[in-house]
């Protein structure tokens, strides 16, 4: 499969805190559970996560992956990957033009960071899609 580049008229993906927890064995770490589910042909412009770890695990359909200069992997229902701290996730989407897809994120993050920039550090879209996504939200 060739690898999609991010199409601005692709509708954006739901997203839903489901916790967020202080981690008492690890000092200044917090972790926070996200659901995000995608539409058909959903797409995510590509983004960073505030120095996060993050791990994902696929719960329906697939979606298509591509870290850094990796090449893009499409992740099956049931698969899961990892993302380190400061990786670009260049493609994020979902696989069908027909079906949805769902997947649940876990972010550990410095609870500072958290605190100071709220929720949006979670996803930091790349600095020429901010208003592209801006726009989408409002509408």
């Amino acid at each position: 499969m060739q690898e999609p580049t991010y199409d601005p008229q692709c509708p954006l993906a739901t997203t839903t805190i489901t916790y967020q927890y202080k981690l008492v064995n690890c000092p200044g770490k917090t972790i926070v559970g996200m659901l995000v589910e995608y539409p058909p042909n959903g797409a995510t412009p590509p983004h960073r996560h505030g120095g996060a770890s993050v791990s994902a695990y696929v719960i329906r359909g697939s979606v298509l992956n591509k870290m850094n200069d990796d090449p893009m992997r499409i992740i099956e229902q049931g698969a899961s990957w990892y993302e380190a701290p400061g990786c670009h996730h260049r493609i994020s989407a979902n696989a069908s033009q027909t079906e949805s897809a769902a997947f649940f994120v876990t972010f550990v993050l410095d609870s500072e960071k958290l605190e100071r920039e709220g929720p949006s550090v979670l996803v930091q879209y790349d600095e020429e899609y901010k208003d592209i996504v801006a726009k989408k939200l409002l509408a």
